[in-house]
């Protein structure tokens, strides 16, 4: 018997055919690492293409920028300019596809509501029945119930409805809550041969997109921070870009806390990618800055805030995209600091964390 006989393999046309869906999966991972800048994805993706072979006779690089325009993923600047943009269609498509990766695929929710497993006075009414108790609402009352109770307790002929006779429907509480999303574009999210800012867009645009499809009564806000803290919209996701910029995680937080402010939902909440460094305050018109190490002044002015933030019943998710020791070291001070919760993630696989949940007391991983 001579066994098994290996060789070089060499593919045909047939083992290289191109199509609209291997092309634009790629086409969507490129887009989060040139930040949305078409022409750039489209140079990468024809380098690609001349490398591998992606495209045949049959279906070229031609053929493929006509389908995206006429199925509304790509318009022109000017007509007959060529110089091309993404459209919303694009960015929610890029959203989509991070939630996909980091999460996996997760149906649409046509309530967008967290269940607790508590009851009370909410809005989905159950199948129990209690007896009534002083401060129950008269809208929790069933009044067929009640009347079954009078007639069996004091007779048909007699009409008499006692307050032993009320039941009450059960109700389970539904909540809602309010997010804000921090991210952090300052210049460390790109040192030390790390690309940081792409897995970090990555995750926001996954968050972004589990919050307004499955929850989607519930609100969210997104900001930046870097020397300062503004707000962006989540349509401007896949454009981010890390900037020249030090940590000023003091005034990203305060940011999120003013807006959260100025909502109504009981339930809040903060969730923050960075690499775990801060490196800025701002004092007066002034910048007090410290990129050497964690500076105690701006830390302990952080972690000030994050137990503010426990006293208010903020809890802040930390997702930490950096594996440094001394900075995961620092994650985990804040985190306890706030009660809140840490995922830490490889920039290689970001579906796997490790999450430290000081609100159970325990670690998991997740995949």
């Amino acid at each position: 018997m001579l066994g098994y006989r290996f060789t070089k393999f060499t593919p045909t046309a047939s083992h290289s055919t191109a199509s609209f869906d291997t092309l634009f999966a790629l086409l969507m991972q490129l887009l989060v690492y040139t930040s949305g800048d078409f022409a750039e994805a489209m140079s990468w993706l024809n380098h690609l293409d001349r490398q591998y072979g992606l495209t045949t006779d049959e279906y070229g690089m031609g053929d493929f920028l006509r389908d995206l325009k006429e199925r509304g993923y790509i318009d022109e600047a000017e007509p007959h300019s060529g110089i091309f943009h993404i459209t919303a269609k694009s960015e929610q498509t890029i959203r989509r596809r991070s939630l996909e990766e980091i999460f996996g695929k997760l149906k649409k929710s046509r309530t967008g509501n967290h269940h607790i497993p508590l009851s009370g006075i909410g809005d989905e009414p159950t199948t129990d029945r209690r007896e009534f108790q002083f401060g129950d609402l008269v809208e929790q009352i069933s009044i067929t119930d009640s009347l079954r109770n009078a007639q069996i307790h004091h007779g048909i002929s007699d009409f008499l409805l006692t307050e032993d006779d009320l039941e009450v429907i059960e109700h389970e509480y539904k909540t809602q809550t309010s997010t804000v999303l921090m991210i952090d574009i300052s210049h460390s999210m790109i040192l030390y041969g790390e690309d940081r800012i792409t897995p970090a867009k990555k995750v926001a645009m996954a968050l972004a997109e589990l919050i307004t499809t499955r929850y989607p009564k519930d609100t969210l806000d997104i900001l930046v921070f870097g020397n300062d803290a503004w707000q962006v919209e989540i349509k401007d996701l896949p454009y981010l870009q890390v900037g020249p910029y030090h940590t000023n995680t003091v005034a990203g937080i305060e940011l999120a806390m003013d807006l959260l402010r100025r909502r109504k939902n009981t339930n809040k909440q903060i969730f923050m990618i960075t690499d775990g460094k801060p490196t800025c305050l701002k004092e007066g018109a002034k910048y007090y800055k410290n990129s050497f190490g964690l500076d105690r002044k701006i830390v302990n002015k952080t972690l000030n805030l994050a137990a503010q933030c426990r006293r208010l019943n903020i809890p802040i998710t930390t997702f930490m995209v950096a594996r440094d020791p001394y900075l995961q070291q620092f994650v985990r001070e804040f985190t306890k600091a706030n009660n809140g919760r840490a995922f830490y993630s490889n920039l290689q696989g970001l579906g796997s964390y490790v999450f430290e949940d000081y609100v159970r007391n325990r670690r998991k991983t997740l995949r």
